[in-house]
């Protein structure tokens, strides 16, 4: 019997986020903020949502553990991650820069007796340059941030699964959606500061 689960991330940036000088580029129209992602996502939706630019960066873990007589006999996990493309607008002029993904990281699972645990973490930056000083030497940096999530998901063979985010980065927004689909949290409190100064 294969029993198969997922988590899904999704990071986009909400518009009471940005702070300071760094706001104003959003708000002259040459950046964009999103909406809300969805309550429930459907099968075609990371695709749809990825192809409106509607996120920053999804981190989809997929994983299952083939079960005979109550002992796992396989296990395998997939998944993937997108990121979002920066859209820059000035009058007419019109622009996408596709952003730089990182490698998916997929270290090996994790495997007891009756239940398996898979981690993966997601992410990238957008691929255009942001000026800015940072905490920690050379204390300038000129790539931007980086955003990503770390998702573990643990598979029992008794059917049930547990999910939980490893690690995030302090900004943007991260919301988790389970297997079915379905919101099941939302990342507390997020800090620009600390993402734009000290993500690098």
């Amino acid at each position: 019997m294969r029993i198969e689960s997922s988590i899904t991330a999704i990071s986009w940036i909400p518009s009471e986020a940005i702070e300071g000088v760094t706001k104003l580029p959003f708000e002259a129209g040459f950046f964009h903020y999103d909406a809300p992602p969805p309550d429930q996502l459907d099968e075609s939706a990371l695709d749809r949502l990825h192809k409106e630019d509607a996120f920053r960066e999804a981190n989809h873990l997929r994983a299952w553990i083939d079960v005979t007589d109550g002992k796992i006999t396989g296990y395998d996990h997939a998944g993937r991650s997108l990121i979002g493309v920066t859209r820059l607008k000035a009058g007419p002029f019109h622009a996408a820069f596709p952003a730089i993904s990182m490698p998916v990281l997929r270290p090996e699972p994790v495997v007891k007796p009756t239940s398996v645990r898979f981690v993966q973490t997601g992410g990238g930056r957008m691929s255009l340059p942001a000026p800015r000083r940072v905490r920690d030497k050379p204390f300038v940096q000129i790539a931007s941030s980086l955003a990503w999530t770390t998702l573990a998901l643990t598979i029992h063979t008794d059917g049930h699964s547990e999910y939980e985010v490893v690690g995030a980065s302090p900004f943007p927004r991260h919301w988790l959606y389970d297997q079915n689909g379905k919101l099941v949290s939302k990342s507390g409190v997020i800090s620009f500061e600390d993402w734009y100064r000290g993500s690098y």
